[in-house]
């Protein structure tokens, strides 16, 4: 391969390719299209459906009644049972049956699914165990965790993972619930039914059964806005008439 043209190396890389696809068709893989990379050492059991743009690379198995894409990569990653990966990135991760997947989801290395978890549009993980029936709909980084079962996450929720110089873990609980764009400072633990109020920044361990909540006190000004408004109108009226000027 190494004193191949470009266009040799092409070439046989298409003849791989071509038969690693038919090997696969004929094993009962369902394809729509022939718009898919599949490397040779890939498996996929039959029944499996394989959409339009999908790369599949190393060590990856995919298990029947799985969809996969479009437009999907996964590298060395295991899909389990009657999972879908929608337009999303998996690396070095094991996601377990009945996941869904995406779309536009980033998983990174060491990730690791039950059954039932639903990791949604740009949410990222990196080095998580989640337990089964996980929630994570949307705009969420998970990084160096361990979570329970049935837990939700809502958006825009970030696990502190580093400090500049180590990972730290963050551990939380069976069936807890946490708040729109908290912020959970590892190393932190949030026990299991436990909830973390929407806006707060998680420092200490959340007891078993508690609300965990850190906010500023709220204050209104009033009249602040309506002087910035006055402002900003006299500003423009005096540029307008320079330019008249």
């Amino acid at each position: 391969m190494e004193n191949m043209t470009a266009r040799q190396r092409f070439e046989a890389a298409q003849r791989q390719y071509a038969e690693t696809f038919e090997k696969h068709l004929d094993n009962g893989v369902e394809f729509v299209s022939r718009d898919v990379y599949i490397d040779p050492e890939v498996e996929i059991a039959p029944g499996a459906v394989i959409l339009p743009g999908c790369i599949l690379r190393g060590k990856t198995r995919i298990a029947a009644g799985c969809v996969i894409g479009p437009n999907t990569l996964l590298e060395n990653t295991t899909v389990g049972e009657g999972s879908t990966v929608n337009a999303s990135q998996c690396y070095d991760s094991c996601l377990g049956k009945n996941n869904r997947i995406g779309p536009f989801t980033h998983v990174r290395p060491g990730t690791v699914t039950q059954e039932g978890v639903h990791l949604g549009a740009y949410v990222e993980t990196k080095n998580v165990n989640f337990a089964e029936g996980n929630t994570v709909s949307h705009l969420t980084y998970i990084g160096d965790a361990d979570v329970g079962k049935y837990c939700n996450f809502g958006c825009g929720t970030v696990t502190c993972n580093y400090d500049g110089e180590g990972k730290f873990r963050t551990t939380i609980g069976d069936y807890a619930f946490i708040g729109c764009n908290t912020n959970l400072v590892a190393p932190v633990k949030v026990g299991d039914h436990a909830y973390t109020a929407a806006g707060s920044t998680i420092g200490h361990d959340v007891p078993a059964g508690a609300l965990g909540i850190e906010r500023g006190k709220q204050a209104a000004i009033e009249g602040w806005g309506e002087k910035k408004l006055q402002k900003y109108i006299a500003k423009k009226q005096k540029l307008e008439a320079e330019k008249k000027g």
